[in-house]
């Protein structure tokens, strides 16, 4: 088999240490699967207070029939 690397008095085959890069990688660049959602919101400009409170509630009836 291929030679090995020494690291810190330690000898360590080439596969061992291309596995260790490729899991450190993995864990890296995916995304935290239990961090919290911030819930989006929509920003709008009512000339009203009635529309407002119509946008409002249009919105949140049709967030609910979505889910």
């Amino acid at each position: 088999m291929g030679g090995a690397y020494t690291i810190f008095g330690r000898s360590f085959p080439s596969h061992q240490l291309a596995l260790a890069t490729i899991g450190l990688m993995g864990l890296l660049i995916a995304p935290n699967p239990f961090a919290k959602k911030e819930e989006s919101k929509i920003d709008f400009k009512a000339s009203s207070p009635e529309e407002e409170k119509f946008i409002k509630d249009y919105i949140k009836k049709h967030a609910t029939e979505a889910k």
